[in-house]
């Protein structure tokens, strides 16, 4: 694995404490920025158009290639670096995003989504390792929570007006849109130059294999896997489970839901590099089956809404703490490493939910399977447990270098 170092990053304020803002960082953001647009516009809006029958195959699709492209990663970043995989990425996810509005078919729409997803996956793993070199070691909780607030805030916007615009404008100017974002930040890519890797970060990163047998990185790993399972029930099924006549509660419920993972995600990193993450993932696990449990109610506007909050809250606390604990656990030279695990764990997770709950609500109808899945999170509880038991020491000995960011 590559390890950046960027100069500007790590030259120390006058105050002691380096800058977070840098001009790499910033311009590290607008193909971040480019790339979650894209993928958030759509993530709500293909399911929607493709309606009961096609959504868990659509969602499904995208998540598979994403998983799949996410095992691959580490060792095409190894081999070609970060710019160009990252560049692949964008057009992957970009240029196939219009002819969603033109194919006819399920097939035709899962085989796009398998294409994107792949491209979505090139810029989660190759766009995070140069992230997690950008931001200076001493400021991983704010770096953390700095790169949630600019990969959350577009998701809370993109997320619930693709629905609407699908609904209000057309389909097709929503993957058009989607087609921009991604195709206009790749200009931005040739600008993130990799520097030579700093002194002392040479060491063998963790291959894949490794991490999965690693019980300090597979139990949170498997954690926010569950918070995220639930993730992609409500943003693939909520539009559809929700009365044909209340389509507004829905878009608000999403975009209620991105708000509140964006703030409890910047709250549990600045919480976090005071008093440690570990302790905080038991919290929003609990707090991602309680609001996954309230969408039982999907007839009722209020239950569905504050059910929303109370899983966006969780969700974003397991988001920020499973990968700032993460990354404390393993050396510099493993962060792409870390990056495609957490981020295998996110889309696995959001795959399989909404793969299995469209099956699962075709017996049960929607609010037994919100409630079941509810019932079913718990079973998580086993690995947190055992690992905030583990205790945070081995984190601790990890070292105070490791900063990074999945972003």
């Amino acid at each position: 694995m590559t390890t950046h170092a960027n100069s500007p990053a790590r030259t120390a304020t006058s105050g002691g404490r380096p800058p977070l803002l840098t001009r790499p960082l910033l311009l590290r953001f607008v193909s971040m920025v480019g790339a979650t647009v894209n993928f958030f516009l759509l993530l709500s809006a293909v399911p929607a158009h493709a309606g009961r029958d096609g959504a868990g195959l659509a969602t499904g699709a995208l998540m598979l290639s994403t998983v799949l492209g996410e095992l691959a990663g580490p060792w095409i970043v190894a081999r070609w670096g970060n710019r160009g995989p990252l560049t692949a990425g964008l057009f992957l996810l970009g240029a196939p995003a219009p002819a969603l509005s033109v194919v006819d078919g399920p097939a035709w729409t899962a085989a796009l989504c398998l294409v994107r997803g792949l491209g979505f996956a090139l810029t989660l793993v190759a766009g995070g390792a140069l992230t997690a070199a950008l931001i200076p070691a001493e400021r991983r909780g704010e770096g953390l929570a700095l790169v949630g607030v600019v990969g959350g805030v577009p998701s809370l916007v993109a997320l619930p007006l693709g629905v609407w615009l699908a609904q209000n404008v057309g389909y097709g100017p929503v993957t058009v849109a989607a087609a921009v974002a991604a195709l206009a930040a790749i200009p931005s890519v040739p600008g993130l130059r990799e520097a030579a890797p700093a002194q002392g970060a040479a060491s063998k990163p963790l291959g894949m294999a490794e991490a999965l047998r690693d019980t300090g990185l597979r139990r949170p790993a498997a954690v926010f896997a569950t918070t995220a399972l639930a993730a992609g029930i409500l943003v693939t099924f909520l539009p559809l489970a929700v009365p044909h006549g209340s389509a507004g509660v829905a878009t608000a419920a999403l975009l209620v839901q991105s708000a509140t993972a964006t703030a409890a995600r910047w709250a549990a990193g600045r919480y976090g590099d005071r008093r440690g993450s570990g302790q905080l993932i038991t919290p929003g696990l609990l707090l991602s089956a309680a609001g996954t449990a309230l969408m039982a109610a999907v007839s009722g506007p209020v239950a569905v809404l504050v059910g929303a909050v109370v899983f966006g809250t969780g969700f974003g606390v397991a988001q920020n703490a499973t990968l700032a604990l993460m990354y404390t656990r393993v050396s510099r030279p493993s962060y792409g490493t870390v990056t495609a695990l957490w981020n295998l764990a996110y889309d696995g997770g959001m795959g399989a939910g909404a793969a299995g709950f469209g099956l699962l609500a075709g017996h049960t109808g929607y609010p037994w399977a919100f409630t079941l899945t509810a019932a079913s999170m718990l079973g998580a509880l086993a690995p947190a447990v055992r690992d905030r038991r583990a205790g945070e020491g081995r984190s601790a000995g990890a070292g105070q270098d490791l900063r990074g960011t999945a972003g």
